[in-house]
């Protein structure tokens, strides 16, 4: 329930040791969306935990990670916070959550977030937004065991609006990365990185060698396995891929969860061979 006191997050080995152990880094995207989901669900006191707690089933046996996109509950107002907590509360406690609220602001509202998301719920990460520096960051690092995941370069087509501008003698986005890597550790900070830029990939790889990215774009958008794999594994993997759309609607109708599963294997199979 709200206001629990939630003080301990998964820290950097224990991830490690979990992605080996499945040899998986698939990240499954919990963006559900009531007008997508099976028709039957409907008629569930909590259509969305449903659905969801169909999903994580489904998906357990390979996922490493869920990443739960808040704007998908919040816009149900007190009955979709209440079923991202139920969602939350049944993920299994070995596989690392994340919060992807992309929440970023003057440092006593962060410290506000991250109380949120890391003691009144018990996430082990939350994105976060570093345009206002490191006021928008650094509260989050304040918890052991907790991770910021900051945005660092995307795949959406905005992201040529600043991300790609120069700055000085080098492009904004690897200002940002170099910049906040140096405000916590790759034990408490990953960046978002794109899936669809093979070159940058490489290039924010060479600059990061030590952290974790959270990589979405694979998928629906784009993105491949294969090119994240090739292009930014480290010696302890060093990647989430998340896959949201792709998996979490792979299947409709009351046999979905045997579709979903079918898809989660078929990716936790491509990663495999990296490992």
């Amino acid at each position: 329930m709200p206001g629990l006191i939630y003080l301990y997050g998964m820290d950097r080995a224990a991830l490690v040791k979990n992605i080996f152990a499945k040899r998986s880094v698939l990240c499954v995207g919990l963006d559900t969306d009531l007008a997508k989901i099976p028709r039957h669900l409907l008629q569930e006191e909590d259509p969305a935990f449903a659905f969801n707690k169909g999903i994580i089933d489904a998906t357990k046996e390979f996922a490493v990670a869920y990443k739960i996109n808040t704007a998908f509950y919040e816009a149900q107002g007190v009955k979709g916070w209440q079923s991202m907590e139920r969602t939350l509360n049944y993920i299994p406690k070995d596989i690392f959550t994340i919060a992807d609220a992309k929440r970023g602001d003057i440092g006593n509202t962060s410290e506000q977030y991250a109380r949120t998301f890391f003691h009144t719920y018990p996430y082990d990460s939350v994105t976060v937004a570093p345009y206002m520096g490191s006021d928008s960051v650094k509260p989050f690092l304040q918890f052991d065991g907790k991770w910021a995941i900051v945005l660092g370069l995307t795949s959406n087509a905005g992201s040529a609006d600043f991300q790609l501008q120069q700055c000085g003698n080098e492009l904004l986005y690897e200002r940002v990365l170099t910049t906040v890597a140096s405000w916590g550790t790759p034990g408490n900070i990953m960046f978002v990185i794109g899936a669809t830029r093979k070159e940058q990939l490489q290039e924010v790889r060479a600059l990061l060698p030590d952290h974790f990215f959270l990589v979405p774009g694979v998928g629906a958008q784009g993105g491949d396995v294969d090119t994240v794999c090739r292009n930014a594994f480290n010696k302890d993997a060093g990647v989430l891929i998340n896959v949201s759309r792709g998996v979490i609607y792979a299947g409709s109708g009351e046999g979905f969860a045997a579709q979903v599963h079918e898809a989660a294997r078929k990716y936790q199979q491509e990663m495999a061979v990296y490992f």
